[in-house]
């Protein structure tokens, strides 16, 4: 019984000297830990130091940035109203209808319809027809007057070709394509 309490009082006795040992470790990081963190605790300081000598700048800007903002939007006029029409599936192909979109391009309405009557190219008709109905729809959506508005823009982009087949010697077939295009106006009120 003895060596029994003699190797228990050992023991504990060994434990105590690893505890201490273990705790003395664990302080000296936590030492350092705390020196860190105590570094740490002075810069967010100096940093709270240093906002608000900062943000009254920021103020400052913030200020003067709706001042700047609020004056260009007093100085800029009302945008023009833009009116809009198209045709899709017109059955011209597009390279052809470009040809006449681009002559009128830019013109005063009055100008485009005489040139479109007296042309004789085939995509003029539809591009006629599309730009005074672009005309009707500021009279009747946005009471403009027609006849005072000019051709902002006018697009003509490719449709769906239509494939054909034509028939040829010795059983052959050549192929046919017949091509459609949507065409769209804007126009804007005449700046006087």
């Amino acid at each position: 019984m003895a060596d029994e309490q003699k190797k228990a009082k050992k023991e504990p006795a060994k434990k105590a000297e690893k505890k201490p040992a273990k705790k003395a470790a664990a302080k000296k990081p936590a030492a350092k830990k705390d020196s860190k963190a105590k570094g740490k605790e002075k810069k967010p300081a100096a940093k709270k130091s240093a906002k608000p000598k900062k943000e009254p700048a920021k103020k400052a800007a913030a200020k003067k940035e709706p001042a700047k903002k609020a004056a260009p939007k007093a100085k800029a006029p009302a945008a023009p109203p833009v009116v809009k029409a198209s045709a899709r599936y017109v059955r011209v192909a597009p390279r052809k209808a470009r040809l006449i979109a681009d002559q009128v391009r830019g013109m005063h309405i009055e100008s485009a319809r005489a040139l479109l009557q007296f042309s004789p190219r085939g995509a003029a008709h539809p591009i006629h027809k599309l730009i005074n109905s672009a005309a009707a729809n500021a009279e009747n959506n946005h009471e403009l007057i027609g006849d005072e508005m000019r051709i902002s823009s006018i697009t003509v982009d490719e449709g769906p070709t239509l494939r054909r087949f034509r028939p040829r010697a010795m059983g052959r077939a050549t192929p046919i394509n017949k091509r459609t295009s949507h065409i769209r106006v804007a126009l804007t009120p005449v700046e006087d």
